[in-house]
């Protein structure tokens, strides 16, 4: 079927009796193959696959490139037959097959872009750039390293050798199994540094009062789609799109690699209408983290009430005053429970909560805040709260202890309006929801506000 798409009428409709791909009066005159055995001589290879002239094209290649199957310069111009651009479109013989287009059709699907500059595996490299670069056309990864063909480019290694391929070193900073060559921030980010040290905040006790000392934990996720925030892991091929933004000023407007599928919190593919609709996506290739809040996919395109985007190799906050995906003009991603880091038993980075009564204030790293009020009881956005020191952690099960250990470790940080005490998560079916609501005993009393005067992000 896909020879018959790349020929030209007359010559598909050719009669090729054994069904290999090649016409009776070319396997008779030229391949010197049987026009009535798929593999004439029972080498377990079909005619059509085979290369008589050893010179990288299969019979079925020559075939569609009209060049002698038994001879490697069928024209005897001093060019071997693969390296021969009949059409002159940029791309050998050898390469139009592999990229599925026709040697002898410039523009194979008559789309008006020539097939040296389609892109037929969707990695961000034309069909000429992979020809050059020796990759293959038609993988995503040509090596099978786990590194797209685009990420290896960018990144400065060899996509042809699985053994050269990005570092999958963080230098100690956490990042995600889908993505293992980046940091979720910088080792020496304000998400990823240890606040066990540091002294408890002198209003510790009004703040903890506003939020609920009596209040329990709540962790906002579980185990069931649609129940926590999803992570889109993605990569330099994934498209662009332009997305509307109803806080225009402070968003940063630019193309948002959305798949075509998204994960979206509350679920609904992009189509919801209610919750939060948070969109992640973290590019594995660049490394860059991008997030949209209330993201809606219309008949005229995506729209969102605002988005960011950050490079996670550095520690650049948002500009002075900028809201972000969350209230508090912070990154999403980096404080979220993952399944994966409370499997391994530790979690080494701050988590992300909410509070309903906040201030008019925001503190490092938050950028933004999301009241009017300013009751100097209430919490300004970026507040760094933990579990106290003394807190026996010994009888909840090891997935439970993992997060109170980290809540006492790292704390956690408010990030946005909502429930009181609600710590945010990734929706992941392996969550055991029955051990996650044994948090429900640690209350407000359990918890101290922390002093982080002094504690930015190294340069």
């Amino acid at each position: 079927m896909l020879l018959a798409a790349l020929l030209p009428g007359p010559v598909a409709a050719a009669t090729d009796t054994d069904g290999d791909g090649l016409p009776n009066t070319f396997e008779r005159y030229r391949s010197r193959t049987s026009p009535t055995a798929k593999d004439t001589d029972r080498d377990g290879l079909l005619d059509g696959m085979e290369d008589p002239d050893g010179d990288g094209l299969t019979n079925r290649d020559e075939y569609l490139s009209e060049t002698h199957p038994q001879k490697k310069d069928s024209d005897a111009d001093g060019l071997t037959d693969d390296r021969e651009d009949p059409d002159r479109d940029g791309l050998w013989n050898w390469s139009e097959p592999r990229a599925v287009v026709h040697p002898r059709k410039a523009d194979t699907d008559g789309d008006r872009v020539s097939d040296a500059k389609e892109d037929r595996d969707k990695d961000g490299l034309s069909n000429l750039n992979e020809q050059n670069r020796g990759t293959h056309p038609n993988k995503l990864d040509t090596d099978g390293d786990g590194f797209t063909d685009k990420g290896e480019v960018l990144d400065g290694t060899d996509p042809r050798d699985p053994a050269s391929h990005p570092s999958t070193d963080t230098g100690g900073a956490p990042s995600l199994s889908a993505a293992p060559g980046c940091p979720i921030f910088p080792a020496s980010n304000v998400w990823n540094q240890r606040i066990d040290g540091r002294p408890v905040a002198d209003n510790s006790d009004t703040l903890i009062a506003t939020i609920g000392l009596d209040r329990g934990l709540h962790m906002d996720f579980g185990s069931y789609a649609g129940y926590g925030i999803p992570i889109n892991v993605v990569n330099a091929a994934t498209p662009r799109s332009t997305v509307s933004f109803q806080y225009a000023s402070e968003s940063d407007r630019v193309g948002y690699p959305i798949p075509a599928s998204p994960k979206v919190e509350g679920n609904g593919g992009g189509t919801a209408t209610s919750g939060d609709r948070h969109i992640l996506m973290l590019d594995k290739d660049a490394c860059r983290l991008y997030e949209l809040f209330a993201a809606r996919k219309t008949s005229s395109g995506w729209t969102a009430g605002s988005g960011a985007t950050w490079d996670l190799r550095s520690n650049a906050l948002r500009p002075d005053g900028w809201t972000s995906a969350d209230a508090a003009g912070l990154p999403i991603l980096p404080g979220l429970v993952r399944y994966d880091e409370v499997a391994a038993g530790e979690i080494a980075h701050a988590l992300r909560f909410t509070t309903d009564l906040t201030r008019k204030a925001y503190i490092y790293p938050a950028r933004h805040y999301a009241s009017s009020s300013t009751d100097p009881a209430r919490p300004p956005m970026g507040l760094r709260v933990r579990l106290n020191a003394s807190y026996d952690t010994s009888d909840f099960s090891p997935h439970a202890r993992a997060i109170a250990e980290a809540l006492k470790t790292y704390g956690m940080i408010l990030a946005d309006n909502g429930s009181p005490w609600y710590i945010t998560g990734q929706s992941d079916a392996r969550f055991d929801d029955d051990v996650l609501h044994e948090l429900d005993v640690i209350t407000g009393r359990d918890l101290e506000v922390v002093d982080t005067s002094g504690l930015v992000n190294e340069p």
